[in-house]
């Protein structure tokens, strides 16, 4: 374990047994923690939550559509070399000069040993997790202009994150210790937004809650509200002073929640909220 320091959490993270165990599990078996959920169910704020609580620096790879697994060990300009030769620049000479370290050769170098974040790794090709596993087992890579080995003298913390966008490789999936965080459940969700509005009112807390289940329920829903999306839709609720009385959804037909943008994001989502609350009113005629 990190210092002897184990994960439980924070006052600002809600972290649950299961989720405490996999962080403990993996810094102990020295693997890298492979996390997936639903998007906005706090997988990215683990790693920062992580280095928080065991007192760790964190390095943050995000990974992109375009991103290469190399970038993350290093990259070689050589246009920039070769420029400065033809200016006759003394620089040129040292090959070292051009070389631009990745966020892998930053965690492997740190001088205490840090949390190393790669965020969404299923957004980059396919090949992204193969073409990392070598390194991830090994904790060391060779830079070929150099001729230098890079090897970590203290072993990082690895947390990966995946919005389950594609399946990733066998081979990666067996190198890692792998947990799936669960959509929180109404007595987890409380205690999440408590940690981030502990002043907030146990009516509007009740009623916004209530609502925000039920929106997730909506059949034929594309995109259903996140964790993140409630804190954003609760702080406007907050900021605006709404009434709590006016979540409750099933009061007058009313489905659509005010200042509904925060949690439905697109127009068919929309639509459908309209369709649901005109049938409801002509229900009650």
């Amino acid at each position: 374990m990190a210092d002897g320091k184990r994960f439980e959490g924070s006052e600002s993270y809600v972290a649950t047994g299961d989720l405490q165990v996999a962080v403990n599990a993996a810094i102990a078996l020295e693997r890298p923690l492979l996390v997936k959920g639903e998007p906005g169910t706090g997988k990215t704020q683990l790693a920062l939550e992580v280095a928080r609580a065991l007192d760790m620096p964190i390095i943050e790879w995000h990974v992109k559509s375009t991103t290469r697994a190399q970038q993350g060990l290093y990259e070689y300009d050589a246009v920039a070399r070769l420029r400065d030769s033809q200016l006759g620049e003394d620089r040129a000479r040292d090959v070292a000069n051009y070389i631009r370290k990745g966020k892998m050769w930053e965690a492997f170098t740190a001088p205490k040993r840090p949390v190393l974040l790669i965020d969404e790794i299923d957004k980059a090709d396919i090949e992204f997790p193969n073409d990392l596993l070598q390194e991830l087992d090994r904790m060391e890579f060779h830079v070929y202009e150099t001729g230098e080995v890079v090897k970590a003298e203290q072993r990082p913390v690895v947390i990966i994150t995946s919005n389950n966008e594609k399946e990733l490789p066998d081979a990666f999936l067996r190198r890692c210790f792998f947990h799936f965080i669960q959509f929180p459940d109404a007595e987890t969700m409380e205690r999440i937004v408590q940690s981030h509005f502990p002043d907030i009112k146990r009516r509007l807390l009740s009623n916004a809650l209530t609502s925000f289940f039920e929106i997730r329920d909506v059949p034929g829903l594309k995109k259903k509200p996140s964790t993140s999306e409630l804190l954003d839709w609760l702080k406007l609720l907050l900021v605006e002073d709404v009434d709590p009385a006016i979540l409750n959804s099933r009061e007058s037909g009313k489905l659509i929640p005010p200042l509904h943008g925060a949690l439905l994001k697109n127009e068919q989502d929309v639509q459908l909220f309209e369709r649901l609350a005109f049938m409801s009113r002509r229900e009650q005629r």
